[in-house]
């Protein structure tokens, strides 16, 4: 199945309202990683493919969504996302944490293991 590719509106209803205003709130049943990328940039087109297989090994832990912020530049800019690409790792509880620049599978996997699935 791979990663889900989230519009704005799909990412208010999946991950969090963000015109609700106040503190963050996730609205996902579980932890979660999302790729802010772009289809031009090198490092997101060779990230891509190891966030799909990342996707399919946490199924039904952990979910993977994509932001394309050409698409999507409102929702990258409140995120304050100015290079990509940019991940978000996202915890039930607690704030998500960014991380800057593409990752190997094996820091991707343990970083899911330590601060997703903890």
């Amino acid at each position: 199945m791979g990663a889900i590719h989230l519009t704005t509106d799909q990412f208010k209803k999946r991950v969090s309202d963000i015109d609700a205003g106040g503190d963050w709130k996730f609205l996902g049943d579980k932890p979660a990683i999302i790729d802010f990328y772009a289809s031009w940039c090198g490092p997101c087109k060779r990230l891509s493919p190891i966030l799909d297989e990342l996707a399919d090994e946490y199924a039904g832990k952990v979910d993977i969504y994509k932001i394309n912020v050409d698409d999507e530049p409102d929702l990258a800019s409140r995120f304050g996302v100015r290079s990509i690409p940019t991940l978000f790792f996202v915890p039930m509880t607690g704030t998500p944490q960014m991380s800057l620049g593409a990752m190997a599978k094996s820091q991707l996997a343990a970083t899911i293991e330590s601060t997703l699935l903890k």
